[in-house]
């Protein structure tokens, strides 16, 4: 088996209920409940800004400039999956664009999301298919690999498996590992309820503040009451 050019079929998927339950949360609720780790860097941006994305990873390496393998992963992609493609963040070549965008939509793909550029800008925006990109480049991609499918990859600056939930909107994309998705989803179920009450509090005029100070008490910063000189 060559590594470097080399194509696994097979994803173990949780069940795709499970990541259409992080649907209702905020990436910033369910990164609080991953120690604010495994969100992708704030170049991995949606191309549409009312972009809501859930799904099960589907994971491509290719060599910066090149869609080859992206084109074989579109094929074999199933419906529900996002595929996640590590192209070293390289802004060279676009990696698809709406065309590879459309083609995914009809084939019930949940998102595209891309370490590198993508082109068609515009026409990505008209369409109700997810996609989060580094930038965009007219210049269109080659198509000799290497590259490969259905392996671990890095995108965004974190390491996604095949099979991995993905959840993306305005504020970026995370990565839930697989095996841990049910127990984060409990979490960010609580850490949205203790906001709400936030924000009840706030327009209360009931939100207690006092554990700043004591923080900063904690630190051993001084507050003077006075003037500076």
């Amino acid at each position: 088996m060559a590594a470097g050019f080399r194509i696994y079929t097979r994803v173990k998927r949780p069940p795709l209920s499970l990541a259409d339950a992080f649907l209702p949360y905020s990436t910033c609720n369910i990164a609080d409940n991953m120690g604010r780790m495994f969100c992708m860097d704030a170049g991995i941006k949606p191309v549409r800004e009312d972009a809501k994305l859930a799904g099960i990873a589907f994971t491509v390496k290719t060599r910066p400039g090149d869609n080859l393998l992206v084109h074989k992963a579109l094929d074999m992609a199933e419906p529900g999956d996002v595929i996640i493609v590590d192209a070293r963040g390289d802004m060279t070549n676009a990696i698809l664009g709406e065309i590879m965008a459309r083609y995914a939509l009809k084939r019930g793909l949940r998102g595209l999301v891309v370490d590198g550029a993508v082109r068609d800008w515009a026409g990505i925006r008209r369409l109700d298919l997810p996609v989060f990109a580094r930038g965009a480049s007219p210049r269109g991609p080659y198509k000799d690999g290497p590259g490969e499918i259905n392996v671990p990859v890095s995108c965004g600056g974190v390491t996604v498996f095949p099979g991995d939930v993905i959840v993306g909107d305005a504020d970026g994309v995370v990565v839930i590992p697989a095996g841990e998705a049910e127990e984060i989803l409990r979490k960010t179920r609580e850490v949205a309820l203790r906001e709400q009450a936030i924000f009840r509090q706030v327009e209360e005029g009931t939100w207690d503040r006092g554990w700043i100070d004591e923080i900063l008490r904690q630190k051993g910063c001084e507050i003077l009451e006075t003037l500076w000189s």
